[in-house]
């Protein structure tokens, strides 16, 4: 079977790419005292053999990408609720890119900057089993490289997500951490050619247990949804359909300094790239 592709239905097929989503780790809606900033430094690899476009598999497909992001959070008050500032500003080497075993053109470097902000309405009076519960709104700029005939990070335009997050003490250093939220990226045209994109829909559950308030483990699920891709009004077969399976492991090396590591498998995707592994770690740094 041949398979025929445009440089612009090429070029969309990284925007499910798991560094694209707002991605929440274990614990990340805690919050910290008022006039706490977190440095945080993520490198994250991924790696797929795997793309499927209208149901139907790319022979010969292939991408390998690193990612590193740089993530500022500034905590604060707001009134009397808890606040946090986000910034959020990656980078990226493509060293693979394979549609059908021919080699596609990429666009590396500095990807889109998010700005966000947190709020928590609902605060645990004992966090072992209380509730936690904060509204978030970031909005992506399009600050990176971006061509549409290149597979990049870069979008090209503005996104606005709208996020909740959820965490359930349960009793006995269990913690239930649940995250949803919904992508609305704006139209854009390049070169007399417009590009849509469906609001696109993430799901994060994750189960953690606590031992004590230096080390964590948890098992974890991501389920992205919707995201319809259109090129002049025709869809290009690509979306936002994955089911991502997730273990964390998250250790404090001093009071001051903390470092994760997430292992994640995708499975049922559809409409893009099917990773069979993402390795990423985080170092996370207290001021």
């Amino acid at each position: 079977m041949t398979y025929t592709f445009g440089a612009a239905a090429v070029a969309l097929a990284m925007a499910a790419a798991p560094a694209k989503a707002i991605d929440v780790g274990p614990a990340d809606y805690t919050i910290l005292p008022s006039g706490t900033t977190l440095g945080m430094l993520y490198w994250q690899h991924l790696s797929s053999d795997k793309l499927t476009v209208n149901g139907n598999q790319i022979p010969g497909s292939k991408f390998e990408a690193n990612i590193a992001i740089l993530r500022s959070l500034n905590y604060f008050t707001l009134g009397d609720m808890p606040a946090a500032f986000h910034v959020v500003a990656p980078f990226a080497n493509i060293d693979t890119a394979n549609i059908g075993t021919i080699k596609q053109d990429t666009s590396e470097g500095v990807g889109d900057t998010t700005l966000g902000l947190t709020l928590w309405p609902v605060q645990p009076d004992n966090p072992d089993t209380g509730t936690t519960l904060g509204f978030s709104l970031f909005a992506t700029l399009p600050t990176g490289s971006y061509d549409p005939a290149r597979i990049g990070i870069g979008e090209g335009t503005f996104t606005i997500t709208p996020q909740v997050g959820l965490i359930q003490g349960l009793g006995g250093g269990y913690y239930f951490d649940g995250v949803l939220d919904v992508a609305f990226q704006r139209d854009h045209k390049e070169n007399g050619v417009t590009y849509e994109r469906a609001p696109a829909w993430q799901f994060q559950a994750m189960l953690r247990k606590q031992w004590g308030p230096t080390t964590s483990l948890a098992i974890g699920y991501s389920g992205q949804r919707g995201g319809e891709q259109k090129v002049n009004g025709v869809e290009t077969g690509l979306k936002v359909h994955r089911d991502q399976a997730r273990i964390y492991g998250t250790h404090f090396l001093t009071p001051t300094t903390q470092i994760q590591a997430m292992y994640g498998k995708d499975f049922n995707v559809e409409g893009g790239f099917e990773y069979g592994s993402v390795v990423q770690l985080r170092l996370v740094q207290v001021f």
